[in-house]
């Protein structure tokens, strides 16, 4: 990744994201055509949760030696809090993730045409007789869950090489229990982009619930990377000064022991 320049780390954001659009969210509309009068099962959702799972783990392998895959800012968000990644790049993956979102819903469009947007268009709202607070609930929960699982998943002493099919699998997972509550967007960009296309497209768009979902999935995202780790650090990545006192000593000796 350290070989490629920030245009190239940025078009693959933008790539990646348009795929997961696409693909996860793309999914709610065509799933509803297909079943026409027939009610929504939990087999729907589960095809559902599959399809984003899918674009994930397609996106961490093929995608994420150029830019870590990133493909959502509250992965983005969270890396920067814990030092992993620049804060001053963030802006510029931001802007390439919610361009590849609006993207990917626009190309929703283009493939099933003016009935998907009808059906909604796979845009993340609140479930019936849901509030902000829940919603909010639901949202940070299952981003927390995600952005940790990210965290865990490509820490350095985790096993090589099923990065890509933990994350996809936590997606899976996250989603049933997330979305009959919210939509289980879990990633602003997925939020925002669909929400712009739906409006641009003549749907009707609760704008009105759009900063609920975006507060609780970066703050989700920067608690789960300050989470991991506070968890996961030893006593070799602690300051000098800090090993040097009487605790830092007495925890040193412990962690040996």
């Amino acid at each position: 990744m350290d070989d490629n320049n920030l245009p190239q780390r940025l078009a693959t954001e933008l790539i990646g994201t348009a795929i997961l659009a696409f693909v996860g969210v793309g999914a709610v509309p065509a799933t509803l055509m297909v079943n026409g009068d027939a009610p929504f099962t939990m087999a729907d959702l589960g095809m559902i949760s599959f399809a984003f799972a899918a674009a994930v783990v397609a996106t961490v392998y093929a995608l994420g030696p150029i830019s870590g895959n990133h493909i959502n800012p509250a992965v983005t968000v969270g890396l920067a809090a814990t030092g992993k990644f620049p804060w001053s790049r963030v802006p510029a993956y931001l802007a390439a993730q919610l361009t590849g979102a609006i993207l990917g819903a626009a190309a929703i469009l283009a493939v099933l045409g003016s009935k998907a947007s009808d059906l909604g268009l796979g845009v993340a709202a609140y479930g019936s007789g849901v509030g902000a607070a829940q919603a909010f609930t639901g949202e940070f929960v299952g981003t927390f869950i995600l952005v940790l699982t990210v965290f865990g998943a490509t820490h350095r002493k985790a096993a090589p090489g099923f990065a890509g099919l933990a994350i996809g699998l936590v997606v899976f997972g996250v989603i049933i229990p997330v979305a009959p509550a919210t939509g289980a967007s879990i990633n602003p960009a997925r939020t925002v982009g669909p929400m712009l296309v739906q409006q641009l497209a003549g749907g009707h768009v609760e704008f009105s619930q759009l900063p609920v979902y975006v507060l609780a999935e970066l703050s989700a995202g920067a608690l789960a990377g300050l989470t991991f780790l506070a968890l996961s650090r030893t006593a070799a990545d602690r300051p000098a000064t800090e090993s040097a006192t009487p605790a830092g000593q007495l925890a040193a000796s412990a962690e040996k022991g």
